[in-house]
């Protein structure tokens, strides 16, 4: 099997690490590889940022488990559903060794003036973040790292923002979790024929 099949045959989501610290060289391999996806019109409109402080990893997972809670109450879940669940997402995030969260910017996409091509411009956007997304995580998978794409920020974007003093034309889409693989998991996929026409 070719290098790049392989990898993306063998990646899963991994959301146990072990303790030790990715190193800043396989950080920077990382982020070359996500920078090389296809973006819509070439305008690279993804923007990355690295979290790998402890205060920092902290006030983020509590800000936003503080929003989940916020949100699943006004849903009327039961506190100790809330409690399970908020306490999830924030030792996901806290306890990663590094967060990656992929912003998007509008300040290079076209302008148009009709809601309809506005919308899809945008859409244009997040899927050039999501497929810079894609390589970021089989690069990290290459160099012996775990990933896991967690969407909450998207959720949560002014929460995200404030906890991490992000520019405010930086609109989040996702957070990947990344360091070294504390837990082996196999990955199932449905049968490509239920998923597949061919016209």
């Amino acid at each position: 099997m070719h290098d790049i099949l392989e990898l993306i045959h063998t990646r899963r989501s991994i959301r146990r690490y072990e303790a030790r610290p990715v190193p800043a060289e396989l950080i920077e391999q990382i982020l070359e590889a996500a920078i090389r996806a296809p973006s819509a019109h070439n305008r690279q409109p993804w923007r990355f940022v690295v979290v790998e402080g402890e205060a920092a990893k902290q006030r983020l997972a509590a800000a936003m488990g503080e929003r989940l809670r916020n949100d699943l109450a006004a849903d009327g879940l039961p506190p100790e559903f809330i409690e399970r669940d908020a306490g999830r997402s924030y030792s996901r995030i806290s306890a990663a060794p590094l967060l990656v969260v992929l912003c998007l910017t509008m300040a290079d996409m076209d302008d148009y003036p009709d809601e309809r091509r506005s919308r899809n411009e945008a859409i244009m956007a997040a899927q050039s973040v999501a497929m810079a997304g894609q390589n970021l995580m089989l690069a990290a998978h290459a160099l012996g790292l775990g990933s896991c794409w967690l969407c909450g920020p998207l959720f949560c974007p002014a929460t995200v923002r404030r906890a991490l003093g992000l520019p405010d034309d930086w609109q989040p889409q996702g957070l990947v979790t990344l360091g070294y693989p504390a837990q082996k998991k196999e990955k199932t996929r449905h049968p490509l024929g239920t998923r597949v026409l061919y016209r």
